[in-house]
Protein backbone atom coordinates (compact mmCIF):
# COMPACT_ATOMS: atom_id res chain seq x y z
CA UNK A 1 0.00 0.00 0.00
CA UNK A 2 2.84 2.41 0.83
CA UNK A 3 4.37 1.77 -2.60
CA UNK A 4 1.06 2.64 -4.25
CA UNK A 5 0.92 5.97 -2.42
CA UNK A 6 4.49 6.80 -3.42
CA UNK A 7 3.77 5.87 -7.04
CA UNK A 8 0.65 8.05 -7.05
CA UNK A 9 2.59 10.95 -5.54
CA UNK A 10 5.25 10.65 -8.26
CA UNK A 11 2.59 10.56 -10.99
CA UNK A 12 0.89 13.65 -9.60
CA UNK A 13 4.20 15.52 -9.36
CA UNK A 14 5.12 14.58 -12.92
CA UNK A 15 1.70 15.75 -14.14
CA UNK A 16 2.39 19.24 -12.76
CA UNK A 17 5.63 19.69 -14.68
CA UNK A 18 5.69 21.62 -17.93
CA UNK A 19 4.63 19.73 -21.06
CA UNK A 20 6.75 20.16 -24.21
CA UNK A 21 4.32 22.40 -26.19
CA UNK A 22 4.02 24.68 -23.15
CA UNK A 23 7.80 24.67 -22.69
CA UNK A 24 8.31 25.66 -26.34
CA UNK A 25 5.73 28.48 -26.11
CA UNK A 26 7.29 29.81 -22.89
CA UNK A 27 10.78 29.60 -24.40
CA UNK A 28 9.67 31.60 -27.46
CA UNK A 29 8.10 34.30 -25.29
CA UNK A 30 11.05 34.56 -22.88
CA UNK A 31 13.39 34.69 -25.88
CA UNK A 32 11.36 37.54 -27.43
CA UNK A 33 11.54 39.55 -24.21
CA UNK A 34 15.26 38.83 -23.66
CA UNK A 35 16.05 40.05 -27.17
CA UNK A 36 14.37 43.39 -26.38
CA UNK A 37 16.95 44.02 -23.67
CA UNK A 38 20.02 42.16 -24.92
CA UNK A 39 21.87 41.21 -28.07
CA UNK A 40 22.15 37.46 -27.61
CA UNK A 41 24.31 34.77 -29.14
CA UNK A 42 21.24 32.62 -29.84
CA UNK A 43 21.79 29.97 -27.16
CA UNK A 44 18.54 29.75 -25.16
CA UNK A 45 17.59 27.04 -22.69
CA UNK A 46 14.44 26.61 -20.60
CA UNK A 47 14.25 23.86 -18.01
CA UNK A 48 11.58 23.00 -15.45
CA UNK A 49 11.88 20.58 -12.58
CA UNK A 50 10.26 19.95 -9.24
CA UNK A 51 11.99 21.75 -6.40
CA UNK A 52 11.34 21.69 -2.66
CA UNK A 53 8.51 24.24 -2.86
CA UNK A 54 7.09 23.57 -6.34
CA UNK A 55 8.15 23.66 -9.95
CA UNK A 56 11.32 25.63 -10.64
CA UNK A 57 11.76 27.12 -14.11
CA UNK A 58 15.17 28.30 -15.28
CA UNK A 59 15.67 30.38 -18.44
CA UNK A 60 19.31 30.63 -19.48
CA UNK A 61 20.90 32.60 -22.31
CA UNK A 62 24.18 34.28 -23.16
CA UNK A 63 24.46 37.90 -24.22
CA UNK A 64 26.86 39.74 -26.48
CA UNK A 65 25.86 43.12 -25.08
CA UNK A 66 23.11 44.91 -23.19
CA UNK A 67 20.91 47.22 -25.26
CA UNK A 68 20.05 50.77 -24.24
CA UNK A 69 17.04 50.15 -21.98
CA UNK A 70 15.67 53.66 -22.44
CA UNK A 71 14.88 53.17 -26.14
CA UNK A 72 13.05 49.85 -26.38
CA UNK A 73 11.41 49.05 -29.68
Amino acid sequence: MRGDRERLARLLERDKTMKEPSRQAALAEFKRVAEEFFETDGGFLLTAHEGKKGTEVVFTFRIVRAKNFTTLS
